[in-house]
């Protein structure tokens, strides 16, 4: 299968390249710098993209945080505007199916601007027209990241107990592995039904258990 992929250098899309190679896949990645991962690298700038090639699926894991962007304007240039960017690309391309990696929460009209911005980019994406889209919203991810983040860090040393106590409607905040997320992207690239489809902690884990 051709799968591109956007933000081959995040935790997710470190584990869906290595996953990846190992199923098999002819993987082509787009990003400001190379994965060294993939078959194909298309070194870009998101403000302004070239014609994409074809592809089976496209795959967004972009994402950063305002203090990494170093404001709240820079941080929606990526999280909203290089996403958007990247979609009608793909679109040109002819590519109908997308999946997109956002996050728990992201609400459109939250009064919290990371949640309200992954919302936007959620809503703009239904509005594109793709045959298929496929939106993950994991909660914490656990893992190593390059870059310091304390509080993110003590969340995650919590998570083992937090998670237990998180019932309910709540259970969709549970924390989860990059690794997991990334094997779901790459099971939901078989998926044919044509549609929106939201998948939160326990729509991720039925698929795990039953790609």
């Amino acid at each position: 299968m051709r799968i591109m992929l956007a933000g081959g250098t995040g935790v997710v899309g470190k584990e869906l390249l290595q996953q990846s190679r190992a199923r098999g896949d002819h993987l082509i990645a787009v990003g400001r710098r190379p994965t060294g991962l993939a078959d194909e690298e298309l070194i870009i700038d998101f403000n302004a993209l070239p014609q994409l090639p074809t592809a089976d699926v496209a795959i967004c894991a972009l994402g950063t945080t305002i203090k990494t962007a170093g404001s709240r304007d820079a941080f929606r240039a990526v999280d909203h505007g290089a996403v958007l960017t990247y979609a009608k690309a793909v679109l040109e391309a002819g590519i109908e199916h997308f999946m997109v990696v956002t996050a728990v929460g992201a609400d459109p009209t939250s009064s919290v601007f990371y949640s309200r911005v992954k919302g936007e980019i959620q809503q703009d994406l239904c509005d594109l027209g793709f045959s298929r889209l496929d939106i993950l919203q994991p909660g914490l991810l656990l893992g190593e990241r390059q870059e310091k983040r304390p509080v993110e860090s003590l969340l995650k040393t919590l998570a083992p107990i937090a998670d237990r106590l998180m019932t309910g409607r709540w259970r969709r905040y549970r924390s989860i592995h990059p690794a997991a997320v990334a094997e779901c992207l790459l099971i939901l690239t078989n998926a044919t039904e044509a549609g929106v489809f939201i998948h939160q902690y326990d729509e991720m884990q039925n698929r795990l258990n039953h790609p």
